[in-house]
């Protein structure tokens, strides 16, 4: 299938989607996406049992997609910048520290926690798999999604405190995520020799500290353009041209995109509106940044859902995946008590900070594209469903609860 048709078609559903939800079922954008996606590829499944061509058809277009390269390598910088342009530095200045940690140090120990974990739960039912590839399991669903937690957070009405923490941590810890799990997969392949302290201190200065970096150095430039004229036209157009230009030349330096877009949005949307903006173009790029955000979430929660046609729906391999959703609650848990001990009266937290934040870290579409680069002897199949049964979870039942969970745990406080 040609790569307009399935563009074409990815769009006509989302429309459709967003229709169904928006006229009758009311949930919040992403969640609604989601589940009707779901609900229409089980139905797909059903009506393949009478007539093979609904199923053929459906299973073409899904494995007519490179749902890794589609994400991590094209959508992923699109909506992290439109998420950053939006991230206010005065909140993410003062929550520094905290959030430095969560997204480094946290992630790094709930890899270890969750693959520790997983390793034991699959020796005591039989299925005993190599630690190293449970640790990969680890790295690729420890990071929370900032897509998923922007899109879920903008209708939980969370106070701004915890939102500016789960949301900066989330904008940051993908990047942080993704260089855990190359360093875990690199070993994998190669073994533990392959590789020592010095090449992975070399690649996180390479990857995440060069990434910030760039996103430095571009965004100033960009922002200097844009300070030189005023034609809100021509300045929507040289943001778009900055997060493809950036995302390209990040990959030919071997350094973090999504950090670098993270950080150029936030230099952008702190300094562009106060000093080269006028009203008009600060409109403009606003509306224009929120409307690919949505097309794009659209396009991905309906994809997420049906990825359902290509995972293995093994009774062994579901019962792995619902024993991974409160393990990997735990180890979030565990991860982020330290941090939270630590920040908690210096910066006067919120109560039960680190239940909410855990709650609130949603996993997304960046855990299903890292487990579908697993290679074969690496349980793909196994880890793929084990992912997808999380991730669903995750979206679908801590997004429709974060929102009354807070009331709750904040009405107790008052």
């Amino acid at each position: 299938m040609d790569i307009f048709s399935v563009i074409t078609i990815l769009i006509i559903l989302s429309a459709a989607f967003a229709f169904i939800n928006t006229k009758f079922l009311k949930l919040p954008f992403t969640i609604g996406l989601m589940i009707i996606a779901i609900a229409f590829t089980l139905g797909i499944t059903i009506l393949g049992k009478f007539n093979h061509y609904f199923l053929d058809e459906a299973e073409l277009l899904i494995k007519s997609i490179d749902f890794e390269t589609a994400l991590l390598d094209v959508m992923l910088s699109f909506l992290l910048f439109a998420g950053a342009l939006h991230t206010k530095l005065d909140s993410l200045r003062r929550l520094k520290a905290p959030i430095a940690v969560f997204a480094t140090i946290g992630v790094v120990l709930s890899t270890f926690f969750v693959g520790t974990l997983m390793f034991y739960a699959f020796i005591l039912f039989g299925h005993e798999i190599d630690y190293i590839y449970c640790l990969l399991f680890g790295a690729l669903i420890s990071p929370t999604d900032p897509i998923a937690v922007l899109g879920i957070l903008k209708s939980a009405n969370a106070p701004k405190k915890l939102e500016v923490k789960i949301v900066g941590e989330s904008l940051f810890n993908d990047g942080v995520g993704v260089v855990v799990f190359l360093v875990i997969f690199k070993i994998a392949q190669q073994g533990i020799g392959a590789i020592d302290a010095g090449d992975i201190g070399l690649l996180f200065l390479e990857e995440v500290v060069g990434g910030i970096i760039l996103g430095l150095v571009t965004g100033w430039m960009t922002f200097q353009i844009m300070k030189a004229i005023d034609h809100y036209e021509t300045e929507v157009i040289i943001t778009l041209a900055l997060v493809m230009g950036l995302s390209m030349l990040a990959h030919k330096l071997h350094v973090s995109g999504p950090l670098a877009v993270v950080v150029a949005g936030i230099f952008i949307g702190n300094k562009s509106p106060k000093i080269a903006w006028s009203e008009t173009t600060h409109n403009y790029v606003d509306k224009f940044w929120e409307l690919i955000d949505v097309l794009l979430n659209a396009v991905l929660f309906v994809l997420i859902g049906l990825e359902l046609l290509i995972i293995s729906t093994s009774g062994e391999y579901l019962k792995f995946g619902l024993i991974a959703i409160p393990v990997a609650l735990i180890a979030r848990y565990l991860a982020l008590s330290g941090p939270v001990a630590i920040f908690d009266k210096k910066l006067d937290f919120i109560p039960k900070t680190n239940l909410m934040m855990t709650w609130g870290g949603i996993r997304g579409g960046i855990s299903i594209a890292l487990a579908l680069s697993l290679e074969p002897q690496m349980e793909r199949e196994l880890f793929l469903t084990v992912t997808y049964v999380v991730v669903v979870f995750s979206i679908i039942v801590q997004g429709l609860t974060i929102g009354p969970l807070v009331k709750k745990v904040l009405k107790n406080y008052t």
